[in-house]
């Protein structure tokens, strides 16, 4: 029995999955995106459509297939069994693809030549809600947040022992570097995740402990952005400004160094939140982010009292009618309040409660 006969055996209809936000809807789908966010089950979600006999499902990251005698062998083994549902996981467009009436493709290589003929679905892991409805450990949404604030966002994560969380997560962020210095660049994005960070800024920083040229640097960062796993929050109508950097898992922030900057943490959670409802989302400079489309700005302070009050008011005051805002919200821990700036009532809630008004 060959390669692709082997494979072809493989049964997906046995795995079980909980739904997300986000489906295949494309029979021509490019899937992207950080490990373990949940690419592999949208694809069995989308083959159960199917009968098994009708799709070949095909991870190059498997060292058990060898690629040279896959694509020797597909495009007659496609047409022999009449297969109408092609998955290439972790593809590197390196072959011809054959004519099936569906191809599912995930890969982290530069997509730009095939999104005339691909629609690009890009998959993170999971947001609060989502994250509720997998965690089924926990009886109140207080409870959630907690392990969801300290552990972040990755859905296996959940069913992990509270003692291998931690370990787990810095093996998620191993698993997409490629080499040592993919690893040495992540690690210092994550260190500055939620401050204002040029390109240079970080590379000037990472090449003070580590030998690493400034091309390679650059070429692993534009990656990164490229397959958001790192986010870049523009200020307002200011391109040239620099921008301040997020990541894709908040709880990641902790993996990297025992002092902890929870103040970004929290940025970096709330950010993520809002991404997912409107990209069009900047920063100014009294306020971490500025919606337009909503004519909003979100304050995340998680530790919210009638001091940063005062404080909040006279530093807001002077934008409102410049940007025309119409809400304000301010997101915390477990504050909730209400305070008048003018004749807008800015909304103190907890992060939790916050997130099911988005």
């Amino acid at each position: 029995m060959n390669i692709l006969d082997q494979i072809y055996e493989i049964n997906f209809t046995k795995i079980s999955f909980l739904e997300r936000k986000l489906s295949i809807k494309n029979p021509f789908t490019i899937l992207k995106g950080p490990p373990k966010s949940g690419k592999t089950y949208l694809i069995y979600d989308y083959l159960s459509q199917f009968e098994q006999d009708k799709y070949l499902y095909i991870d190059f990251s498997d060292h058990r297939n060898d690629k040279e005698i896959i694509e020797k062998e597909l495009h007659q083994f496609v047409k022999t069994n009449q297969i109408e549902v092609l998955v290439l996981e972790n593809f590197n467009f390196d072959m011809v693809l054959p004519k099936v009436a569906s191809i599912i493709i995930t890969t982290d290589v530069p997509t730009q030549n095939y999104e005339d003929h691909f629609d690009i679905l890009y998959v993170t892991p999971l947001d609060f809600e989502e994250y509720l409805l997998f965690d089924t450990k926990h009886s109140s949404i207080s409870n959630s947040f907690n392990g969801f604030l300290k552990y972040g966002s990755f859905p296996e994560i959940i069913e992990y022992s509270e003692q291998k969380k931690f370990n787990r997560n810095l093996e998620i962020c191993k698993l997409y570097c490629k080499d040592t210095t993919y690893m040495e660049i992540l690690f210092i994005l994550l260190k500055f995740a939620g401050e204002k960070k040029s390109v240079f800024q970080l590379f000037n920083t990472l090449k003070r402990d580590i030998k690493v040229s400034k091309d390679k640097f650059y070429k692993v960062f534009d990656e990164f952005v490229q397959n958001r796993v790192v986010y870049l929050c523009q200020k307002y109508e200011q391109p040239k400004a620099v921008k301040k950097l997020y990541v894709f898992n908040h709880a990641l922030l902790d993996i990297v160094s025992y002092k902890k900057n929870f103040n970004n943490l929290f940025k970096n959670m709330v950010f993520l939140e809002l991404y997912k409802e409107d990209q069009n989302i900047f920063y100014l400079d009294n306020a971490d982010f500025y919606l337009p489309n909503t004519k909003q700005i979100v304050l995340a302070i998680p530790f919210f009292n009638s001091l940063v009050s005062s404080s909040i008011i006279s530093k807001i005051m002077p934008m409102l009618n410049e940007y025309d805002i119409e809400v304000i919200s301010i997101v915390t821990i477990s504050t909730e309040q209400s305070v008048f700036i003018e004749d807008i009532e800015a909304l103190a809630m907890p992060f939790y409660n916050w997130v099911l008004t988005l």
